[in-house]
C-alpha cells in the first residue's frame, strides 16, 4: 500500500546554504493494510521528518514514496486533496491542533467544507455521530465544547475521528500518546489496535520501545536518520543485533534493577565516511554509502529481520542486493 524506497532528506545549512545536513538517509520500508509499523528512535533521529514526508508537509530530496503504486512526490496542486483523503496524520500535542477560540468540533466542519460540501446536514450529523462512537466518544460529551473543556485523550480521539471521516488508508500517528496520562494511553492504543483490525495501515512514530512492542507487527529502528535495524517486531525485540538497538533495549527502566546511565555510550563518536555510522563507537567492519547510491545499507540475518552494517562478515550474513 504505502512504500518508502531509499528516501532521504537533506537540508542546506551554513552561510549561503553551502553545507548539507542529511536528516534522513536511504530509509526504506512498507506499510500494508491492517499493519502497524513502529518507527522508533531517540529525539533527533529523523522520525518526525519521515512522517512529514509521508504527509507531504516537506519534500523528499531523493528516493520515492508511493501509495498503491502512485508516486507521492509528483502529486501537486489539486491532486493533493485526493491524497489527503487517503493519508492523514495525528500529532503529539493535541491542544496545539485546536484554535482555543473555536469549539473543538470545528475540525469536523473544516473537513465537511472541503470534502462533503454537498452532504445534507442530517446525513452529516449521523456521520459525525457514527465516527465519534467508533473512537469510543459520546457525542453528547464532546460536541459543542471548547478545547479547554476536554481532556487530552478526548482531543486526540477527536483528531483520529476527523481522519476517519475520510475513510483513510494510512494514519501517521506521531507521538500521539506521549502527552497523555497512563490510563488514557491504553485507551488510545486500544483504539489504534481496533482501527488496525479494520484494515487501516498505521505508521506509529514513537521513542517508547514498550509501546512499539505492544502495538506493532513491524519495527523500524532509526538512528541519526538511518535505519539500523528493521523487521518483525518479535524478532527485533527478541533478538536485537545492532549495538544501538541493544543499547535502546538496555536503557528501558526496570523496577527490579538499578537504573544505569547511558549518556557516555550515546555520546560516543559517530563515524563519518570511512565506515558505518557506528564505526568509531563500535569499531567493526562496514561502510557508509552515500544517500541514493545502489550500495545496500542493510544486511539480512534471517527472514524478515534486517540490520544496518556494523559487521559484514560474509560467513555470517548475506548481503541484501
Amino acid at each position: 500500500m504505502l512504500s518508502l524506497n531509499k528516501v532521504s532528506k537533506t537540508y542546506k545549512i551554513g552561510t549561503f546554504g553551502g553545507q548539507d545536513l542529511i536528516a534522513v538517509r536511504d530509509v526504506s520500508f512498507d506499510i500494508s493494510p491492517g499493519e502497524v509499523v513502529s518507527l522508533i528512535g531517540e529525539s533527533g533521529s529523523g522520525k518526525t521528518t519521515v512522517g512529514k514526508m509521508v504527509l507531504k508537509l516537506i519534500s523528499i530530496s531523493s528516493g520515492s514514496i508511493t501509495l498503491d503504486g502512485a508516486d507521492v512526490a509528483s502529486i501537486r496542486g489539486s491532486a493533493v486533496k485526493p491524497y489527503y483523503r487517503q493519508v492523514q496524520g495525528v500529532f503529539q500535542d493535541p491542544f496545539s491542533s485546536y484554535n482555543p477560540i473555536f469549539k473543538a468540533d470545528r475540525v469536523f466542519e473544516m473537513i465537511r467544507s472541503e470534502y462533503f460540501a454537498g452532504m445534507a446536514r442530517s446525513e452529516w450529523s449521523d456521520k459525525i455521530d457514527a465516527v465519534l462512537r467508533a473512537v469510543t466518544l459520546d457525542p453528547g460529551q464532546v460536541l459543542n465544547k471548547y478545547p479547554h473543556q476536554l481532556s487530552g485523550g478526548q482531543l486526540q480521539r477527536l483528531l483520529v475521528a476527523r481522519a476517519l471521516l475520510l475513510d483513510i488508508k494510512v494514519l501517521v500517528a506521531d507521538e500521539i500518546i506521549s502527552m497523555l496520562d497512563a490510563s488514557t494511553r491504553i485507551d488510545v492504543l486500544n483504539l489504534l489496535a481496533d482501527l488496525k483490525s479494520r484494515g487501516l495501515g498505521i505508521l506509529f512514530i514513537t521513542h517508547d520501545l514498550s509501546l512499539g512492542n505492544y502495538i506493532s507487527e513491524k519495527t523500524v529502528i532509526l538512528r541519526r536518520g538511518e535505519v539500523v535495524e528493521m523487521g518483525a517486531t518479535e524478532k527485533v525485540f527478541g533478538r536485537p543485533t545492532h549495538p544501538y538497538t541493544r543499547l535502546l533495549l538496555s536503557s528501558v527502566p526496570q523496577l527490579h534493577k538499578k537504573w544505569a546511565t547511558i549518556e557516555a555510550e550515546l555520546a560516543a563518536p559517530i563515524g563519518g565516511g570511512k565506515g558505518c555510522l557506528f564505526h568509531d563507537a563500535y569499531p567493526l567492519a562496514g561502510r557508509n554509502p552515500q544517500p541514493g547510491s545502489d550500495e545496500p545499507t542493510l544486511v539480512k540475518i534471517e527472514d524478515d529481520h534486517y540490520v544496518g552494517c556494523f559487521d559484514l562478515d560474509s560467513e555470517k550474513v548475506a548481503r541484501v542486493a
